[in-house]
């Protein structure tokens, strides 16, 4: 009993000072969820993405976390770009207009970038925006391959 106690308190100590780190979020200590739904966007999970992809050769893949992340692992053909330097102008840059089907992703439902993101996306008057909500969590819990090329 001693022995569980000490390692429940352990543990409970490195819960405690990860929370604290720079760069950890204080939301994922927290239980922090993404929302169920995002008015305006289709959720789908990764099935649907490789439909998706499949069949509209023109959508664009967002990875919307950090660098950092990333260098972990992302779905091929996705490009990098963070929330927090998202906007209107980022996506002008990456899709050719509003009906542009595009996919945001991050690193899953305890992860708020691609919530971010999908929301300034549909601000910015895009019409057909994809939210992969599973993200990477997801993907790796199916066993879907993952690029670990930290280049890109």
């Amino acid at each position: 009993m001693y022995i569980i106690k000490k390692i429940n308190m352990a543990y409970l100590g490195v819960l405690i000072v990860a929370a604290a780190l720079p760069g950890v979020s204080s939301r994922a200590a927290d239980g922090y969820a993404s929302p169920a739904v995002i008015p305006g966007a289709v959720i789908i999970d990764a099935e649907q993405l490789i439909t998706l992809v499949e069949h509209h050769p023109d959508v664009v893949l967002i990875d919307a976390r950090v660098r950092e992340d990333r260098a972990d692992g992302y779905i091929e053909g996705s490009v990098n770009l963070v929330d927090v330097r998202t906007d209107c102008d980022s996506l002008a840059r990456l899709l050719s207009g509003p009906a542009t089907p595009v996919v945001f992703y991050c690193n899953g439902v305890a992860c708020d970038r691609s919530t971010h993101a999908v929301r300034i996306a549909l601000a910015c008057g895009y019409r057909e925006v994809y939210w992969f909500r599973g993200g990477v969590e997801e993907w790796r819990a199916k066993h879907y391959p993952l690029i670990e090329d930290v280049s890109q």
